[in-house]
């Protein structure tokens, strides 16, 4: 096992004996493998343009992310799949000399265990090479997971499957340094791309979402607290729970579905319940009631409360029940969630008041004129993008002190979990402008890009013109996508933390760092003069 993909990797440098984030040895291995047969599939499928190969390549992409699925045997039968759809598809594609990717093959478990420890990221043994097409990598796994929501709601394009299935491919040849750069900045190009579909997506199909006060209250019913990013497993549970007295709650990431409008019909859509991902050992077990994960962001769950945790889509862990995909365009069925909330009591109180959300860009550029006169005459002097993930790490109180030592003439703009270092905190507003503007989930940060190329559009200046700083906190795939989507754009002096990737070797950096300044933050104290300037 090696794995260095997300922020929390051990020592900084890679897990080798468990992940930290929980994943074993084995499961670690056959996520390497599964990608490894993606990759043979992606080189018949460039020629091929099979759309069952595109999907399911997008699929398993999505669930190697981390915090996503831990199961051992979801990964083995995604190899099998996988082998089965490779030489389905070869059988009208002539390649020569294909790589062992391409040919591989195995139905035996003992066997696919030993290959899988053989087909890891050491398995590229030049440092440069083997970061370039790490960070090409886990940019196409935050694309697959964005385009994933985005198909289960009816939008695809299909040149965004062909870069992903060209992505992989390009990890199997001989490629120089220069033409990996090239394909990791292509990569944040189609990044914009897949966020601005799944943003049609979402606004087509549950309207555009509008500033809301969310409840952080409970009430005395029992409920189902659903966590993640799919919003459409959200509709089909307030669906099937309306008018069976079970309340639905929104937890991390799902919270900005309280901003749409087709969500607000639901009366016992009742509001949020937590805090980001990492706090859930304790969160949920003070709920009492039921959990659907529905996407990433899974902490290996407690005895105390495991029995009431229920997972769908792609995300898995041994001896947690399962709600199965959808068939024949029929909706999931949560009958046995909702029959295990109405045993249960009502969620424990964590918190009350209310918190403001739903400021994506449709929303912003509605009161631009308000925006700009206030920048015009100097009531906001900068806006702070501080955008990307949360982390259990202790060093992350950096953006709750960093938010709290801003200026009062500076406005955060926020999308992802990130926000729940300081989207609580008292900070005000700005001649009723909140000085948090909350876009919503991860992939919202396409807002944020929308809202800047808008500022840069009145005020006939480049976007590093504008009185915007960054300072970015990631943790996983999705987050690296948005930075090479931030990069593709041209945004540079960007401010990464908690620490830089592990992933990244000192030269792939020094190409980073000439071409885009990129640099690591430090203290509150350092970093906040340098991302206020003239505030």
């Amino acid at each position: 096992m090696f794995c260095y993909q997300c922020e929390e990797t051990s020592k900084g440098k890679g897990c080798t004996n468990i992940g930290v984030c929980g994943k074993r040895e084995e499961v670690a291995d056959l996520q390497d493998l599964l990608i490894y047969m993606m990759k043979g599939i992606s080189i018949y499928n460039v020629k091929a343009k099979d759309e069952e190969a595109y999907t399911f390549v997008m699929e398993s992409l999505f669930a190697t992310i981390t915090n996503a699925n831990f199961d051992k045997q979801y990964f083995l039968n995604k190899i099998k799949q996988a082998i089965e759809i490779r030489d389905r598809i070869k059988e009208n594609v002539i390649i020569n000399n294909p790589h062992d990717a391409a040919t591989w093959h195995s139905s035996d478990e003992e066997e696919i265990l030993k290959k899988a420890t053989q087909v890891g990221i050491l398995a590229t043994e030049n440092e440069d090479i083997r970061s370039l097409q790490s960070l090409l990598i886990y940019g196409v796994k935050g694309m697959a997971a964005y385009a994933h929501h985005a198909y289960v709601l009816g939008e695809k394009d299909e040149e965004i499957f062909k870069f992903m299935t060209e992505a992989l491919v390009a990890t199997t040849k001989d490629l120089s340094v220069d033409e990996l750069v090239g394909l990791v900045l292509k990569c944040g190009e189609y990044g914009v791309k897949t966020m601005a579909m799944l943003d049609k997506a979402n606004t087509s199909t549950y309207g555009i979402p509008e500033p809301t006060q969310v409840s952080l209250d409970v009430r005395e019913k029992p409920g189902i607290l659903i966590s993640g990013h799919d919003l459409k497993d959200l509709e089909e549970l307030l669906k099937q729970t309306e008018g069976t007295g079970v309340d639905v709650y929104t937890h991390g990431e799902m919270l900005p579905a309280n901003a749409y409008p087709s969500f607000k019909k639901y009366s016992h859509f009742v509001g949020n319940y937590g805090n980001a991902w990492w706090k859930q050992p304790k969160e949920f077990e003070k709920f009492n009631g039921p959990i659907l994960l529905t996407t990433n962001c899974l902490v290996p769950p407690k005895e105390s409360y495991k029995e009431r945790v229920y997972t769908t889509g792609v995300v898995g862990f041994e001896g947690l029940k399962h709600i199965q995909d959808r068939k024949d365009n029929k909706q999931k069925d949560f009958s046995e969630i909702i029959n295990h909330a109405k045993k249960c009591p009502s969620p424990e109180k964590l918190e009350d008041g209310a918190i403001t959300i739903g400021f994506a860009h449709n929303t912003v550029l509605s009161v631009a004129d308000k925006i700009v006169d206030a920048v015009k005459t100097g009531k906001i002097k900068r806006f702070v993008v501080m955008a990307g993930c949360d982390g259990r790490h202790k060093e992350r109180t950096y953006y709750t002190e960093f938010a709290q030592a801003l200026p009062k003439n500076a406005v955060i703009l926020t999308a992802g979990c990130a926000k729940y270092r300081y989207n609580k905190l008292d900070l005000g507003d700005i001649d009723g402008i909140p000085r948090v503007i909350d876009a919503g989930q991860c992939n919202d940060s396409y807002s944020l890009v929308v809202i800047a190329q808008k500022l840069a559009e009145v005020f006939d200046v480049g976007i590093n013109e504008l009185p915007i700083s960054y300072n970015i906190a990631w943790y996983e795939q999705k987050a690296v996508l948005v930075l090479l989507a931030l990069l593709s754009l041209g945004v540079k002096n960007i401010m990464l933390g908690p620490k830089l990737p592990a992933f990244i070797s000192p030269n792939v950096l020094n190409v980073l760092v000439e071409n885009f300044n990129i640099t690591p933050n430090s203290t509150v104290k350092e970093d906040l003069p340098l991302l206020t300037v003239n505030a």
